[in-house]
């Protein structure tokens, strides 16, 4: 298996750790879902093939998005949904993140520590290349994140 830093960046599929899912509750939809994943992350999936950004969102959805330009697409669907948790990088001072989360969102949990992502095959990978953050979009997101016991401090922003 090729581990070089030009293979970890060219990967845009980056698995969420089964903990954090597990503390967060069950979810009906998971537009962006790796094609290959090892464990069931919603009652219903989009992968990459499907294009989940086009189709309609029903229920509590989880949102892993590709990160880097494509991020901002996927917060504003969530942001519009307004019934999602996601989780990506904590670039506090972005454009994305003032217009989709500071404005937008209802709460941010800023993990403690680094999160180590999994590969396709269920093998947990070293640790993310920057601190991430749970957005919550919906008052039942933000109790999801409080009672999560996942470890890190909270903001309320609604």
């Amino acid at each position: 298996m090729n581990t070089s830093f030009e293979t970890y960046q060219r990967k845009d599929e980056w698995l969420t750790p089964p903990y954090i899912l597990k503390a967060l509750g069950k979810f009906d939809l998971d537009p962006c879902a790796p094609i290959k994943r090892p464990w069931k992350i919603a009652k219903k999936h989009y992968t990459k093939k499907d294009d989940g950004l086009s189709k309609v969102w029903k229920g509590r959805v989880w949102c892993n998005p590709p990160y880097g330009n494509q991020t901002a697409k996927w917060l504003s669907k969530c942001s519009l949904h307004k019934n999602a948790i996601v989780l990506i990088f904590a670039r506090t001072e972005t454009k994305m993140f003032f217009k989709y989360i500071w404005e937008q969102a209802d709460a941010i949990l800023f993990i403690k520590g680094r999160i180590k992502f999994y590969h396709n095959n269920g093998v947990q990978g070293d640790s993310a290349g920057a601190p991430s953050v749970l957005v919550a979009f919906g008052k039942r997101n933000v109790r999801a994140l409080y009672e999560s016991k996942i470890k890190g401090i909270l903001i309320r922003l609604k």
